[in-house]
């Protein structure tokens, strides 16, 4: 037998660490107007190449270009500026609110914000979206009112789910925004089978499934593609690539000499890889994955290339396994910031309507959580009663939860 070298696993590291500068070169990006827009009736093996490149519209001196420039007005574009703006300013409050000790728990979007608000927009609002927990610009965009969305995050008397969710993890069926789950990729097959039932009742409205990068890992993920493949559901399944699962970098998810829209054209799925931080771009390819699961030409995966730029929660500190400034370096720059650029360019944008916007968005944000914490927060010692443990089980309560209440004194 010839000599062979002992066996050994190979395992993926991130290319920056505290102290070291990231080094971005493994993120495969393509110029700006590069990549080709095909048909929405393309084949799945005919996105291929478009799944190992990067759609992108905005280039670096924030014009548009390429085959990808949506037909989109001006007005839109206005209106998802101030969507993610408010998202942003509504996440910073909220985390002061979390530092204060009002509430338990907040996640940030920041650096993501305009991949839920630019698809928020490409979809019907009747149209129903899987979330996890950064999306929180859809509810923007669907002028969800803050204050119900603050009361959830202090767990208050007007939390409209009473107290029986995490923060941050909401549910609006008015606003086509399905309760979110903390088990992760568990919304990606809910979405798949709503989309299902959808085309079995013969409606018209489709869904759109979110996931990160690191639960792509989920065997739940896996499943949601067989069953979207092979009954050509009408969704749209989103992999939101922000480089870190939590402190794990997204090479340990399968990232790593691929990419994760090439999964979907494994699994015989069109799929596009798109630069998520260029409004334009998230706007025109779910567009037409809309467009495409709408025709009744089958599902379509899209990988964003975001950043996160925040800690993963309140619970965690990036510093600790990743350089502090390494989303000032990220290659894809700023979402807010180049929507700003390209709209001043049409002069349909400026500084100072930035800043006016930012003091009444601000404002807007300030009076909602004052109203909201009126009903009470952590920092007030509010609970709710043990009664409502009974409550909202059964339309009817049976005897023996009544007999446990009642052995409660409640």
């Amino acid at each position: 037998m010839p000599h062979t070298e002992p066996l050994r696993l190979h395992v993926p590291e991130p290319t920056g660490r505290p102290g070291q500068k990231t080094d971005f070169s493994y993120l495969r990006l393509s110029a700006a107007g590069e990549v080709r827009r095909p048909d929405i009736d393309v084949t799945p093996v005919d996105t291929r190449d478009i799944a190992y490149s990067l759609i992108r519209v905005l280039d670096e001196q924030g014009n548009a270009v390429g085959p990808w420039v949506p037909d989109i007005s001006i007005e839109t574009l206005r209106a998802g500026m101030r969507a993610m703006m408010k998202t942003r300013i509504f996440d910073s409050r909220m985390l002061i609110a979390q530092r204060q000790k009002k509430m338990s728990f907040y996640m940030q979007s920041l650096g993501e914000e305009a991949i839920g608000a630019a698809q928020a927009m490409a979809l019907n609002r009747d149209d129903m979206c899987f979330p996890t927990y950064r999306q929180q610009s859809i509810l923007m965009v669907r002028d969800v009112p803050l204050k119900g969305l603050i009361c959830q995050l202090l767990s208050n008397e007007g939390d409209p789910l009473k107290g029986r969710q995490l923060p941050v993890m909401y549910s609006i069926k008015e606003a086509g925004f399905f309760s979110i789950s903390g088990n992760l990729a568990t919304q990606y097959i809910q979405a798949v089978g709503w989309a299902m039932a959808s085309a079995i009742k013969g409606d018209t409205k489709i869904a759109s499934a979110w996931i990160g990068d690191g639960a792509t890992a989920e065997a739940d993920f896996d499943t949601a593609l067989t069953f979207a493949h092979v009954y050509h559901a009408p969704v749209i399944l989103n992999v939101v690539n922000n480089q870190w699962a939590i402190s794990t970098f997204q090479a340990i998810a399968g990232g790593e000499n691929t990419t994760f829209a090439a999964r979907g054209v494994g699994c015989g799925i069109a799929a596009l890889r798109v630069d998520g931080n260029d409004f334009l771009a998230v706007y025109a390819a779910s567009k037409w994955a809309a467009d495409r699961a709408r025709n009744n030409l089958g599902p379509t995966l899209i990988e964003w290339v975001t950043y996160r730029a925040g800690p993963h929660s309140t619970s965690d500190d990036p510093s600790k396994y990743r350089p502090l400034d390494d989303a000032s370096h990220f290659p894809l720059g700023d979402p807010i910031t180049r929507l700003k650029q390209y709209l001043i360019n049409q002069g349909a944008w400026s500084e100072q309507e930035h800043e006016d916007t930012q003091k009444e968005l601000e404002a807007m944000v300030i009076a909602a959580q004052k109203e909201a914490e009126t009903l009470g927060s952590l920092a007030d010692n509010h609970v709710f009663s043990p009664a409502e443990m009974f409550e909202d089980i059964y339309e009817h309560m049976p005897e023996h939860l009544r007999q446990q209440r009642q052995q409660l004194g409640i």
